[in-house]
């Protein structure tokens, strides 16, 4: 796995991965190489082919088998491959496609009953039955199941989505409860609804990418077209709620450059894209921590430039533990409420690919 190779640098590996890219390049001097970025579920890895460059039978997307040595290059874990192969019929039973992508580390179909509750508890019923046509879609459905949020940027892992969705709903729940003038059903239907054209936008096998339909409309465009879909099957939904709910999924970008067609400009689609750029933010911090550590880097250190958040990042909880601090004070068992507060009720293994 690619978590595992930061322990074995300058020593020859054997193994399944996805070549998640794959491009012929020259170095200065005018040398063919391949540049390829090997993955599995737990990461990703530069490697580069340095021989036989002009006979290598395998695509972008394909599982190949691979031995190489890892080594450092600008001080980045790297595999030099000495040779390299497409799977074929001889490796049945040596992996399996969710070796190479990650998964939710949360089960499933508790996500899902906990998606169903979240709807059942709304007490508006047109957006109550607007969420419940996209449930009960079985082609949607199982989508939902699967898809990731994003190729790589946040929640980039099999069930992302509905993992991204059910934290913003516990998240925007909480705001709601502090801003009551905010339409809870309509910030939450935002929640289900705003990334819900990533299920067209995205595909995922042993790598995440666009599809034609998501490189030319976008995600934003065709959750549109589905959220009119739905309505046009519910009688008398009003059209100032289909004009709301149809904002939230239009502004949740926040910018113009961000890809939002409108500013926000109701309290529910404000909130809501300040959350969502949080969650994902928040997640991204996460992802970039793991990242770090599996390349072998000190936690205490910060991470490599993080391009989508335009800085790097420290680890503050490994890095007070370094200091001798103990880490992060948990927060206290009962905290002190004001008087006035009421608190909600709870809701109920391998053959080697390569023979010497």
């Amino acid at each position: 796995m690619v978590a595992d190779l930061a322990s074995r640098e300058n020593q020859v590996i054997t193994g399944f991965f996805a070549a998640a890219t794959k491009q012929a390049r020259s170095t200065k001097q005018g040398a063919p190489y391949i540049a390829l970025t090997l993955s599995d579920r737990t990461g990703q890895i530069e490697a580069r082919i340095w021989d036989d460059v002009e006979v290598q039978p395998f695509d972008s997307g394909d599982v190949v088998a691979v031995k190489g040595q890892v080594c450092r290059f600008n001080e980045k874990l790297q595999i030099k491959v000495e040779k390299v192969r497409r799977a074929d019929e001889r490796d049945v039973g040596r992996y399996a496609l969710s070796d190479f992508v990650p998964q939710s580390e949360r089960n499933v179909e508790e996500m899902w009953a906990e998606l169903e509750g979240w709807i059942a508890g709304f007490t508006d019923p047109h957006l109550k039955a607007l969420l419940e046509a996209f449930l009960r879609d079985k082609e949607i459905a199982a989508d939902l199941r699967e898809a990731p949020a994003a190729k790589g940027l946040h929640h980039a892992w099999i069930g992302g989505l509905l993992e991204h969705i059910l934290s913003l709903m516990a998240i925007c729940d909480l705001a709601a409860r502090h801003y009551t003038s905010v339409n809870r059903d309509l910030l939450l239907s935002g929640v289900f609804l705003h990334d819900i054209g990533k299920l067209r936008e995205l595909r995922w096998g042993t790598s995440f990418d666009y599809t034609l339909e998501g490189q030319l409309l976008g995600h934003i465009t065709i959750g549109i077209g589905m959220i009119e879909e739905k309505i046009a099957s519910i009688p008398d939904f009003p059209a100032a709620k289909r004009i709301l709910v149809e904002h939230l999924v239009l502004s949740h970008h926040g910018r113009y450059e961000f890809g939002s067609p409108k500013l926000p400009m109701i309290p529910e689609a404000i909130l809501f894209h300040y959350l969502d750029d949080l969650d994902a933010k928040m997640q991204t911090t996460a992802a970039e921590f793991r990242r770090a550590e599996a390349s072998g880097r000190p936690p205490a250190e910060l991470t490599d430039w993080v391009r989508s958040m335009d800085r790097p990042l420290l680890n503050t909880q490994r890095y007070l533990e370094q200091e001798g601090l103990h880490g992060l004070v948990a927060p206290p068992a009962d905290p002190v409420l004001p008087a006035e507060t009421v608190l909600p009720e709870e809701e109920p293994n391998h053959a080697l690919p390569f023979e010497d």
